[in-house]
């Protein structure tokens, strides 16, 4: 192995030690956000009627690309274990 691949190797490393954790909690974090941001803004797809819908076709062009995903997302089923505070961190 040469020098380039041992400090690949001990970046990642240091990576899964340090970094990997913070990222998975900030990817969920944003979903949840995200998810959030759309039900008060598009509620009314789905029977929310929340904002005016003038504030929703307003932005509607940014986010249609997202719409499908996040029709999908709200309506699977759930169980209580899915949130994130009943995660087992460090057990």
């Amino acid at each position: 192995m040469n020098a380039e691949s041992w400090l690949k190797t001990i970046r990642e490393f240091l990576y899964g030690m340090l970094g990997y954790e913070f990222e998975e909690h900030a990817m969920e974090l944003r979903g949840s956000l995200e998810m959030l941001f759309m039900s008060i803004t598009f509620g009314d797809m789905l029977g929310l009627p929340i904002i005016p819908p003038y504030y929703s076709l307003r932005i509607l062009p940014y986010v249609v690309p997202n719409i499908k995903s996040w029709k999908r997302r709200v309506s699977r089923e759930r169980e209580f274990s899915d949130d994130h505070e009943f995660d087992l961190h460090g057990v």
